[in-house]
């Protein structure tokens, strides 16, 4: 991406125009286990736009699954809790079943903007490229810590050493498929190593991507829920213990 293309797409740029019915053609993929304190304000924002908002109510034991059937057009339901990836990939095939020509994956604590949707659409209709990744570095992300932001350009480099894909956001759950490509995606690691394994699928199927920079907000609630230092380690070893089963 060009440094016009960057601007363009940037989070203070004016939201692209999409072709009629694109975002009636669209399924928002919303994640949660336990956010109940947010996914409220998170499905009143995405209903405003689109029809079609997907939750995965993975396991849940607050007011997660009343929030969501409140909200949501379509609320899943995992008995137990089987992690990020794993409610990812039951959004993914229900929005196949239900004739999806886009997929979008939206994180339910907030921190995601609902304006950079058609923007993560825009480079796929247009035909530049089949996934489209957010990038919070391209963009902007108010409030990220220093010790968060370490850990997420760690990833980086992680990413770029394993795979040889050169991203400058590794780990942002603001991502877009075309149909074609959800249809390639399978996601085997259910917990939140399906990040790093879905940059994998990318580069072994030869899938286009693009980044476009994405507005991620960092709030007292996002960061408590956010990732330790430990916890990034745990992803990784479950990460390369996959790669090595595979």
């Amino acid at each position: 991406m060009n440094l016009q293309q960057r601007l363009s797409a940037s989070p203070g740029a004016s939201i692209p125009d999409l072709p009629p019915g694109v975002l009636d053609r669209t399924f928002i993929i919303v994640p949660a286990y336990n956010e109940g304190p947010a996914l409220g304000d998170v499905l009143s924002e995405l209903r405003k736009r689109f029809s079609n908002v997907v939750v995965v109510n993975d396991g849940s034991t607050d007011e997660t699954a009343s929030v969501a059937k409140l909200g949501a057009t379509y609320t899943l339901t995992h008995v137990i809790n089987r992690g990020q990836g794993a409610a990812i990939q039951t959004g993914l095939e229900f929005a196949l079943l239900k004739g999806a020509d886009y997929v979008v994956t939206f994180d339910a604590d907030g921190q995601h903007d609902v304006d950079d949707i058609p923007r993560l659409l825009r480079p796929i209709v247009a035909g530049r490229c089949e996934i489209a990744l957010g990038s919070r570095f391209l963009g902007e992300a108010p409030n990220l810590p220093w010790s968060r932001r370490v850990l997420l350009i760690a990833a980086v480099w992680f990413t770029r050493i394993v795979n040889g894909v050169k991203l400058t956001d590794a780990h942002n759950g603001l991502r877009a498929f075309s149909r074609a490509a959800a249809e390639r995606i399978k996601i085997r690691q259910d917990r939140m190593a399906h990040a790093s394994e879905i940059i994998d699928l990318i580069k072994s199927t030869g899938m286009r991507f693009e980044e476009v920079p994405v507005r991620v907000r960092y709030t007292e609630y996002s960061l408590a829920k956010g990732q330790s230092p430990r916890g990034a380690f745990r992803i990784a070893f479950h990460y390369l213990i996959g790669r090595l089963v595979d």
